[in-house]
């Protein structure tokens, strides 16, 4: 019977994960992560609750609840590279940096210190140990979280489980339902990392100064004036303030790309206008799972973001750490501080940030 320290975060999927390994005969204990000190009174999912929520199912299942703090770690680590990224009008995703160095490098390190041989998380992915560790795909399509894992190592990977792999959310849920767990019906957090469902813009402006600068078309015509190109990512509707012209059809606008040097937010009308889409992209700072890249070129599946299903590609070695990878078909919003992430099959490859979109034919 091995000692396993469970990350329990106040919601359903990591309740159940504490659940299923307590049924399954394991020593277990909890440990509650709180890493964002700044407007716990405000009305984003505030921590005081969820610590609230942990407590409760802590006192459900017996067991014994630790409550550590790892600000200082998540704002050196993952706070100031997502700040970083915004101001040099990229799109990061914390998520990912914050499962690579808060929660399977801090929270490990800290429940080895309990007395853990391995710790477990509410992640919808599954891990094969045998001959080699590998990371799989959640049996939920839907609800896998492959993609904000991608960074992990086999050794990371080795001292970890993933009890929910092998479900389906509804499951989940029913589970928590018949155990007596007071969160079965939570709200899943769609939040960033630790810091909760707030007025995006309205968070970023305190840390960021704003930056004005002109809307245009791709004909370069002026139609409007942004708040800095930091509150907008490739392929947003929303946020806008264009409306309505004559001089224009009456389909919506979106963002299609960012000119840093200029300051400008190019845009174009319609969900599936052309400049939307395109056959590639250029990727850097690749990790790969096993340690090493299979022999470029080789063909996978990729997505660029979480959620998407997979698409054919062909990767290629660019430089000495950067790859292209190029899409069987075009694909849409193509989004620079992105993460594109590669399978084959249910396996994990890992993946790599997207510097930029390439056009047909570009060489590496």
């Amino acid at each position: 019977m091995s000692k396993v320290i469970v990350g329990l975060s106040g919601g359903v999927d990591s309740a159940v994960a504490a659940l299923l390994l307590r049924q399954q005969g394991h020593d277990i204990a909890a440990v509650f992560m709180k890493n964002w000190d700044e407007d716990d009174t405000a009305d984003y999912c505030p921590a005081a609750q969820d610590l609230d929520d942990t407590r409760a199912v802590a006192a459900r299942l017996g067991i014994e609840l630790h409550t550590v703090s790892f600000s200082a770690e998540y704002w050196d680590r993952v706070f100031r590279h997502f700040l970083d990224e915004y101001q040099a009008g990229r799109t990061p995703s914390p998520d990912i940096i914050c499962n690579r160095e808060i929660k399977f490098r801090a929270f490990l390190d800290y429940a080895t210190g309990l007395g853990a041989d391995c710790i477990a998380t509410g992640h919808y992915a599954r891990i094969s140990k045998s001959p080699e560790v590998q990371l799989l795909k959640g049996v939920d399509e839907k609800k896998d979280q492959t993609y904000f894992l991608h960074t992990l190592t086999r050794e990371q990977l080795a001292r970890s489980l993933f009890p929910l792999g092998g479900l389906a959310k509804h499951a989940v849920r029913a589970l928590a339902r018949d155990a007596g767990l007071a969160n079965h019906a939570k709200k899943d957090s769609t939040g960033i990392c630790f810091i909760g469902e707030r007025r995006f813009s309205e968070f970023l402006a305190q840390y960021l100064q704003k930056n004005p600068g002109e809307i245009r078309t791709l004909e370069d015509q002026i139609i409007g004036a942004h708040n800095g190109l930091m509150f907008y990512t490739i392929g947003q509707r929303q946020g806008l303030g264009i409306g309505g012209r004559s001089d224009a059809s009456g389909e919506p606008w979106y963002v299609v790309s960012k000119d840093t040097g200029r300051n400008v937010l190019y845009v174009a009308q319609g969900v599936n206008h052309p400049a939307l889409f395109k056959p590639g992209l250029r990727a850097s700072q690749l990790h790969w799972i096993a340690g090493a890249p299979p022999p470029m070129p080789f063909t996978c599946e990729a997505r660029i973001r979480h959620q998407q299903a997979v698409q054919p590609c062909l990767l290629e070695q660019s430089g000495r750490d950067g790859c292209l990878v190029r899409f069987r078909e075009p694909q849409r919003a193509v989004t620079p501080g992105q993460s594109v992430v590669c399978y084959q099959g249910d396996v994990c490859l890992g993946g790599g940030i997207i510097e930029a979109a390439i056009e047909a034919g570009e060489d590496g």
